[in-house]
Formats: structure tokens, C-alpha cells, sequence
């Protein structure tokens, strides 16, 4: 308790001379001097500190001030009880601190110096006779020199501190103190630097970025009537669809673009990517039909992640609605910054299918995609992919691709060459196709009749490869040119047709979700099969989706579709789903695709072809009125025998057990077959297959749980 008053007092009365100092004014009453017409001291503690501050000020000058800071020390010893080791000598050593801090003062300021409106001695009388004294002994630098020895052995007796320790604090802050005042001076040299680049660049005639500018797909020269292809068939001509049945694009404007715009917007890409702290140029301009592409050439130093991750801050200042970044351009040293155009224009199929790279490909099952980003048209071969998964959320154009998909191959290739095997599980996208010529069977609308249609496929598939097998042949088409010259070739085996050119057969699946939902299993191992083997006989998958999770795009699919074309998705992991690569979450919809062409190992991006639903009908209804179509009805009741016989021979003796348990339980999972019978996953998925053939429990409805029927006649 003692110590802590006696440390309160302390700090009290350092207060009290601190305040009274700093609150000196030469008007307060002070002995012979008169305060202003009230006759009020003006100092902060009154008469009282008026009195300590001019009699401290007159007597030693600013070292007063080491009374208060003296003070403060004493009164943080006695908070933490510890007490002065020699309270004589220190205080002698204070003392002589006080001096000789006076003594300096006035050596360094003999003259007066102006503080608190008036003038003080700098070190007080005290200081005043010191330093003449001193002086008078010793001149002015062996005084100064002798006084301030005096004042460092007196502050290191006063704190207890070696002379090392303190020339080591000085030399680290010292240091410390230089080397900002380099950092700062290299700095500003390089600001200056800069800023005489910048102003001899601006003062340099500044190179615009080079304008490519795309040309219009030629068209082929008009006739009076576009002529059409015509192919003998088994059953005579068959007539290839006119490009007349499509509809003429729009008059549009001229194809010219005005390079000062994209100039303009050139300088102004620049001028947001240097607020964000990157520097460069735009080199090249490539406008298209939706987008416009500036290639960036950032300057050296600049990390090309940090321009990659400016793709929503750059949407956002040019007010864009959706930018992709491809960093770097393959094969060249710049970055692509994709923006949209104010104006989009739309891609007609017309265009792509009356160019020259589609008319004169070659290809054997040419499909038209659209326009790339420049505007050139995009075809490739079915195939060499050899099959295509294409994904995207819905309302961006899918269907819409599909159909130009299927058009273009339509315009190409009769029914002797190709036949579509079309499966629909919404019922409305490909209807319109309905008794087409190709058509190998009416479109198929339920999931299971679509499993059906798989597994017949598959039976296809290894059928086509024992008429290889027989003729010594790799493929489909070493097998087709075998047989039409005629060259001599073993007999069918008994039941087996006559061996005449094979077709190649597409299977087009519009949505792979809902059969996903029926029968996944089972769906994934047709397609799965088929995606790795189909390929040499001569079928192609074409599969699409608007759920591009990864319960629906397993491994085992994506693994085998190394083709795949995405829509606009809706987040990045759903187009790493799909591409194994960010960007398709920026893409503008409406058709705006990226494809992943086989073998490339990057995406390309496309602007799809648009084909209207009435120029579908044009088309389809022209080829109805050339043929009907050849329906194979035995398809489904192939398939559907071929899968009643496994299952017959699948048959053990746990399969009435098996009904008895699902009869009594009222359930039917493969899951409670596994508990109950202590069977494989495989094998109880056999017996549930069985008795919904048998019409003892119902079919799967999704979640659903299966409805249990019972035996017939019980």
C-alpha cells in the first residue's frame, strides 16, 4: 500500500511539472511581473504552477523537463516495489545530468529562445554560468565535449544501461533509418523512370493494334435451281435435300468493321487493364460474328495467372455481360480477352452448309457446328471423333445444335449410307424426324424401351464385327469396298442375310439424365461398350444432356468420349465436369459453345448454327415423299428375347426364395435381396430384372419404391 501511494505521488507531481512547463506563459504573475487586467494566471494549475514553471525555466531552462520524466520513473519503480539500489547516487548522478544537459544548452543556444509567446534561457541561469565557465576553461568544443561526457556517465548511472548496449540500439536504428531513406530515394527513381517512359511513349506515334478482319464465307454461284445430289439405291434414285429448303439469311450490313472503333476499344481495354495494374498492348484484333477477340501482349514481368483471374473485375468496368480469357493463345506469345459485341449476329445453317469446307470436306459423315470466333465455318467428321457428348444447361442451344447436327448430315448422305437410331425421353425433340428414311426404328420415348434399344446395339455391334472377322477387314469401310467390287467372299452362315454394304448406324440420345434415372447400370454398360468398340463397325453415339453432374457424366462415360461439347453452365465445377477446364461458366448462350475436337487437347470456341423448326420440317417432309422409311421391328423383341434367355439361365434355386421375401415384405430392392439371401449385387440385380419381366413387381419409377404384384393366379 505504501508503495503504491508513494508511486501515485510521484506520478502527481510529474503531472504537475509537466503541465505547468508546457502551460508557461510570461504574463502569469510571477513575483515583480502583472498578469492582463483580471490579474488571473493563465497557467494550467494556476498560481501555483505559474510559480514552478518560471522559477524551473529561469533557474535551469528546458532541463526542468527532466524532472517530470525523472518523476515518472520513480513512480513506475515503486507500482513494481523495487526501490533505488543507492538512492545517494543517484541522486547525485540526476543532479549532475540536469547541469550538464543546461551546460549544453546554453553552448549550443547562448542567445535566448522563444517559447510560450515569450523568451527563456535555454539552460537557465544554471546553464548560463556553466557554460561561460566551461568555455572560459576549456573553449567551446572541449566544453561541449567534457560536459557531455559528463551528461552520458550521469544517464548511465541514472538507467542502469552499458555503453555498448547503447551504441548497438543506436547502430540497429540507425541502420534501420538508412535503409528507408535508399528504399524511398530508389523508388522515386524509379517513378521518375517511368513516368519519362510513359511521356516519351506518349510523345512516340502510337502503332495501332493490326485488324483482322474476317471475310464472308463465299457462296457457291446460284443457278436457276440449285442442283441436288442425287445416289442409286437398291430401290432406285434417292435425291439429296436442296439447300433451297433452308431459309436465306438477313440482308445484313456491310461486313466492313470500323477499325476506329475497335481501336477505340483497343486503348480502353489497355487503359482497365493498367488500373488493375498490368501493363501491355493490344496486338491483333480478330471481331467475329458474336464476339470480338483482342490479343494482349503483357509487359515483361507480368504473370499471366494474374490477367486470367481479371475475367469478372474486366466484365464488370466495360460493362460487358460475360468475358472469357484464353492465357495464353496457343502458339502465341499474347493473351485472349474475348468480349461480347453490342450487335450480335446470328449463324444460319444455310451459310455453313453452302461453304466450301463443308461442301468440299470430304468427310464421310460431315457435321456442321457453326462459326468459330473469327467467323469461319466449323465442320468436322463424326466419324473420327468417333462419338460426341455434348452438355449445358437448358434454354443455350442444345437442341438446337443437335438438329443442326442431324440436318447436316442429312444434306449429305442417303439411307443406303447412314441410318439413325434416335432416342427421346422428352418426347418433343425429335419427333419431327418421325418416318424419315434413315430412320432404323420410330423414335424411341420410353427409358426402358430405350435399354432395349441399347442392348440391340450392342448385338449389332458384335454381329457387324463377325462379318469383319469373316472377311479379314478392320473396319466399315475396308468392308463396304470389299463388297461392292465384288470380291469373292465366304458364304453367310445359316439364318444369317445376304452380306451387302453396311450403313453406318448414329445413335442420337437426346437426354441421358432420365434413362440415367431408370436404368443407370445397365445404360452405362451399353454405352460404355459401345463408345469403346463401336467405332470399326461403323456406329456413333451422339448423347446429350442438360444435367452435366457426375452421377449422370460418370468416369467410365467420359473416359470413352474424349469428343464433348459444352453450352453455358452455370458454375466452374460444372464445366470442369464437362471439359475437364474452366470457361464454359462464361460462355453467352444462345449457341455459344466450346468444343474439344479429338486429339487437340484444348477447346475451341463456337458460335452455333441456328436451323428453325420449320426448315426442319421442309426437310424432313422432303424426305418422306421420297421413300418411306424400313422400320426393323425386331429391335426391341430381339433385345427383349435375348434378355429373357440370360435371365432364364441366371435362374437358380434362390430365386423363389427370392419372390417369398419380396412377397412378405412388400418390397423390392436389390439392396434387401443382398440382406435377406446373402447374395452378390450382380446376382440379385438378376432377380429383380426377372421378376419384373415376369410382371411380379412393377417397373422402377425413379425414387419410387417398386410396386409388389404377386404370382399370376395366386
Amino acid at each position: 500500500m505504501r508503495r503504491e501511494i508513494r508511486g501515485l505521488i510521484f506520478l502527481l507531481l510529474s503531472l504537475l511539472l509537466a503541465g505547468s512547463l508546457l502551460s508557461y506563459h510570461p504574463a502569469d504573475k510571477l513575483l515583480w511581473n502583472v498578469t492582463g487586467p483580471l490579474g488571473k494566471s493563465q497557467n494550467l494549475f494556476g498560481a501555483v504552477g505559474a510559480h514552478i514553471a518560471g522559477g524551473l525555466l529561469l533557474l535551469i531552462g528546458f532541463s526542468s523537463f527532466w524532472l517530470a520524466i525523472i518523476g515518472v520513473v520513480l513512480a513506475l519503480l515503486s507500482f513494481k516495489g523495487r526501490s533505488l539500489s543507492s538512492p545517494a547516487i543517484n541522486v547525485t548522478a540526476a543532479f549532475v545530468l540536469i547541469l550538464t544537459f543546461s551546460g549544453i544548452l546554453n553552448i549550443e543556444f547562448p542567445a535566448v529562445v522563444r517559447f510560450r509567446e515569450g523568451h527563456v534561457i535555454a539552460g537557465g541561469l544554471v546553464g548560463l554560468y556553466l557554460a561561460g565557465f566551461s568555455v572560459e576553461l576549456l573553449n567551446h568544443y572541449g566544453a561541449l565535449i567534457c560536459l557531455a561526457a559528463l551528461f552520458v556517465v550521469s544517464l548511465m548511472f541514472c538507467t542502469k544501461l552499458s555503453l555498448g548496449w547503447l551504441f548497438s540500439t543506436l547502430f540497429t536504428w540507425g541502420s534501420i533509418f538508412l535503409r528507408q531513406i535508399q528504399t524511398f530515394f530508389q523508388k522515386r527513381s524509379e517513378r521518375k523512370k517511368r513516368a519519362r517512359k510513359t511521356s516519351m511513349a506518349r510523345k512516340r506515334p502510337r502503332t495501332p493494334p493490326k485488324v483482322t478482319i474476317s471475310e464472308p464465307v463465299p457462296e457457291p454461284k446460284k443457278k436457276p435451281e440449285q442442283k441436288a445430289f442425287s445416289f442409286m439405291s437398291l430401290n432406285g434414285h434417292f435425291e439429296l435435300p436442296s439447300l433451297d429448303l433452308l431459309d436465306d439469311p438477313p440482308e445484313g450490313k456491310s461486313k466492313s468493321v470500323q477499325k476506329e472503333s475497335l481501336e477505340m476499344n483497343a486503348r480502353r481495354l489497355e487503359k482497365k487493364l493498367a488500373d488493375f495494374g498490368v501493363q501491355g498492348e493490344v496486338v491483333e484484333i480478330l471481331p467475329g460474328p458474336v464476339i470480338t477477340m483482342y490479343e494482349f501482349k503483357p509487359a515483361p514481368g507480368v504473370k499471366i495467372s494474374k490477367v486470367a483471374s481479371l475475367a469478372d473485375d474486366l466484365a464488370l468496368t466495360l460493362r460487358a455481360s460475360s468475358i472469357r480469357i484464353v492465357a495464353p493463345i496457343p502458339g502465341k506469345a499474347a493473351i485472349g480477352i474475348e468480349i461480347p459485341n453490342n450487335q450480335r449476329e446470328m449463324v444460319y445453317l444455310k451459310q455453313i452448309l453452302s461453304s466450301s469446307a463443308y461442301q468440299e470436306s470430304g468427310f464421310r459423315l460431315p457435321i456442321a457446328l457453326g462459326k468459330d470466333i473469327t467467323g469461319a465455318p466449323v465442320i468436322t467428321d463424326l466419324s473420327r471423333m468417333p462419338h460426341l457428348l455434348v452438355a449445358g444447361a437448358t434454354g443455350t442451344g442444345k437442341s438446337v445444335s443437335i438438329n443442326t447436327m442431324i440436318n447436316s448430315l442429312l444434306f449429305k448422305v442417303s439411307p443406303e449410307m447412314v441410318r439413325f437410331l434416335m432416342i427421346d425421353p422428352k418426347r418433343i425433340e425429335l419427333s419431327i424426324y418421325q418416318d424419315i428414311p434413315h430412320l432404323l426404328h420410330p423414335v424411341v420415348i420410353h427409358p426402358k424401351e430405350a435399354t432395349k434399344a441399347l442392348r440391340w446395339a450392342v448385338q449389332e455391334m458384335e454381329k457387324r464385327y463377325m462379318l469383319l472377322s469373316d472377311l479379314g477387314v478392320r473396319n466399315i469401310e475396308a468392308y463396304n469396298r470389299k463388297i461392292q467390287k465384288g470380291v469373292k467372299i465366304p458364304e453367310p452362315h445359316e439364318g444369317e442375310p445376304e452380306r451387302n454394304p453396311l450403313p453406318y448406324i448414329i445413335l442420337v440420345i437426346d437426354e441421358l439424365a432420365d434413362l440415367m434415372m431408370v436404368s443407370s447400370r445397365e445404360v452405362e454398360e451399353a454405352i460404355t461398350r459401345l463408345a469403346q468398340m463401336a467405332r470399326a463397325a461403323g456406329i456413333h453415339l451422339i448423347i446429350a444432356t442438360q444435367r452435366p453432374s457426375v452421377d449422370v457424366l460418370t468416369g467410365i462415360i467420359k473416359a470413352n468420349f474424349p469428343t464433348r461439347i459444352s453450352f453455358q453452365v452455370s458454375s466452374k465445377v460444372d464445366s470442369r465436369t464437362i471439359l475437364d477446364a474452366i470457361g464454359a461458366e462464361h460462355l453467352l448462350g444462345d449457341g455459344d459453345m466450346l468444343f474439344m475436337p479429338p486429339g487437340v487437347g484444348r477447346v475451341i470456341r463456337i458460335h452455333g448454327a441456328f436451323v428453325s423448326e420449320d426448315e426442319i420440317k421442309g426437310v424432313t417432309d422432303f424426305l418422306r415423299n421420297q421413300k418411306k422409311p424400313e422400320y426393323d421391328e425386331t429391335i426391341l423383341s430381339a433385345a427383349e428375347d435375348n434378355g429373357a434367355d440370360d435371365a432364364e439361365l441366371d435362374k437358380d434355386e434362390k430365386y423363389d426364395q427370392a419372390i417369398e421375401v419380396v412377397i412378405q415384405t412388400g418390397q423390392a430392392s436389390i439392396s434387401m435381396i443382398q440382406r435377406r439371401l446373402r447374395v452378390g449385387y450382380n446376382r440379385a440385380a438378376r432377380m429383380i430384372e426377372l421378376m419384373e419381366k415376369e410382371g411380379i413387381i412393377g417397373p422402377s419409377d425413379g425414387v419410387r419404391p417398386r410396386e409388389v404384384y404377386g404370382r399370376k393366379g395366386s
